[in-house]
């Protein structure tokens, strides 16, 4: 298979220009002058920590409280998950689901998927190196809707201080969760989908 990589191409990842290799690489690219590499250097071993820290903190994302509230008559934390039941016991279940999926399901199916691409450049398994490069852009794609639980929470926090009904905080699992949302969205970023195609030539 003909890559750019043997036609002596290189594509800079800051505006996607593609160029010519001439000399000695890196080098800089003529249309907006970042450095371009051949791959990204250190893209295994970035992407790598950064999922291992991320898989780290979903345990305690999940397992702490997100949100602390306290009114006139009880005092009370949720984490995602009971959220999620609340909101089932309340009748709402398509947010309940939405929640589900954006908040518990969507994170770790990223990290899995994520650790399954640096498996398979690290290993050079051979395959449907497109399934695996569409898997990469659609983990790449998804990543930003994980934030929507901490946006709901921030929201209700807003709302509910505005109406002084009750005293909502923040949770510690709250920023656990946002930590792994971030993580994981650098992880995409740093990985570098060349690789599938240089494990497959390898293998």
């Amino acid at each position: 298979m003909t890559t750019g990589r043997a036609l002596g191409l290189l594509v800079c990842t800051a505006c996607r220009a593609t160029l010519r290799a001439a000399g000695a690489t890196p080098c800089l690219c003529p249309r907006c002058g970042a450095r371009v590499h051949p791959r990204k250097p250190n893209s295994l071993a970035t992407t790598a920590s950064l999922l291992a820290s991320a898989a780290l903190l979903y345990i305690p994302a999940n397992l702490l409280p997100v949100m602390h509230m306290q009114t006139f008559f009880d005092v009370e934390d949720d984490t995602i998950l009971s959220g999620v039941l609340t909101l089932i016991q309340e009748g709402e279940w398509p947010l309940a689901l939405l929640v589900f999926i954006a908040s518990i399901v969507v994170p770790l199916l990223k990290i899995l998927a994520m650790t399954w691409l640096l498996l398979s450049v690290h290993r050079g398994w051979r395959g449907s190196i497109r399934a695996r490069s569409r898997l990469f852009r659609l983990v790449e794609y998804v990543g930003r809707w994980s934030m929507l639980d901490v946006f709901a929470i921030s929201l209700l926090v807003s709302l509910v201080q505005i109406s002084s009904l009750a005293t909502v905080q923040v949770g510690v699992g709250a920023l656990a969760f946002g930590a792994v949302v971030v993580l994981t969205m650098l992880a995409a970023q740093s990985f570098d989908e060349r690789l599938l195609w240089d494990a497959d030539d390898r293998g």
